[in-house]
C-alpha cells in the first residue's frame, strides 16, 4: 500500500493577504511621515502678512508679549493699557452714484478702545502710515514704552500686523491679543459701539 498523501494546508483567500500587505504598508508609512500639521498654528512670518488676513495666525509675534482673554480683562480691568482696536472698516467708494446712501458696517469692541481701522493691512500708504504713527503717538502720551494692547478678531492677521508695526515704531511694550472682541464677547464680556479715530 502507498501511504497517503497529506492535503496541503489551503492558503489564506488573496484577500486576506491583500490586507495583511496594505495594513502593514501603512503601518510603515504612518512610522516615517511626519505628524500632521493640520490644526497646527502657522510659524511667524519673516515679514507682515500681505493677504488673506482672516485665517489661523502665530501662537507668537517676537518683541511683543501676547495674551488670552484673562490677561486682557485684568489688563482692561486695571487700566494699565491702551487697547488698540485695528478692524479694517470699509471705505466710501469716491464715484458712488448721487443719492447713493452708504451705511458704515456698525463695530462693537472692548469698552474704552481707540479704533485705528485699517492700519493692520501689510502694505500702508504713506498716509495710512502717518494715520497711525500720529494714533500711537497721540494714544501712548509721546511714551515708547505705553502699554498698547493691539487687536481685532479671532484669526485676524490685522492685529499681528499692526503690533509688528508699533514694534517697528519704536515702542517697546507692545501686547496682541489674538482672541480680539470675538474671544472677548465669548467670554461674556460687555463690548462698546466703536468710533473710527479721525
Amino acid at each position: 500500500m502507498f501511504p497517503r498523501r497529506r492535503s496541503p494546508r489551503p492558503e489564506p483567500p488573496l484577500s486576506r493577504l491583500a490586507w495583511l500587505g496594505i495594513a502593514g504598508l501603512a503601518a510603515v508609512l504612518l512610522a516615517l511621515s511626519p505628524v500632521s500639521s493640520e490644526g497646527a498654528l502657522p510659524d511667524e512670518p519673516d515679514s507682515y502678512r500681505m493677504d488673506a488676513y482672516r485665517a489661523p495666525t502665530p501662537a507668537t509675534l517676537t518683541g511683543a508679549r501676547v495674551i488670552d482673554t484673562r490677561a486682557a480683562e485684568a489688563l482692561w480691568k486695571a487700566k494699565t493699557a491702551v487697547f488698540v482696536d485695528v478692524m479694517p472698516r470699509d471705505v466710501k467708494p469716491a464715484n458712488l452714484p448721487a443719492g447713493t446712501i452708504w451705511r458704515d458696517k456698525p463695530r462693537d469692541h472692548v469698552p474704552g478702545s481707540v479704533w485705528l481701522p485699517n492700519v493692520g493691512y501689510g502694505a500702508l500708504s504713506p498716509d495710512m502710515d502717518s494715520y497711525f504713527r500720529r494714533g500711537l503717538a497721540t494714544l501712548s502720551g509721546g511714551k515708547p514704552d505705553a502699554m498698547l494692547v493691539f487687536y481685532c478678531q479671532t484669526d485676524c492677521w490685522m492685529s499681528w500686523n499692526a503690533a509688528r508695526r508699533a514694534l517697528s515704531y519704536g515702542y517697546t511694550s507692545v501686547i496682541w491679543y489674538p482672541a480680539g472682541s470675538d474671544g472677548w464677547a465669548k467670554a461674556g464680556l460687555p463690548l462698546d459701539k466703536a468710533t473710527p479715530m479721525e
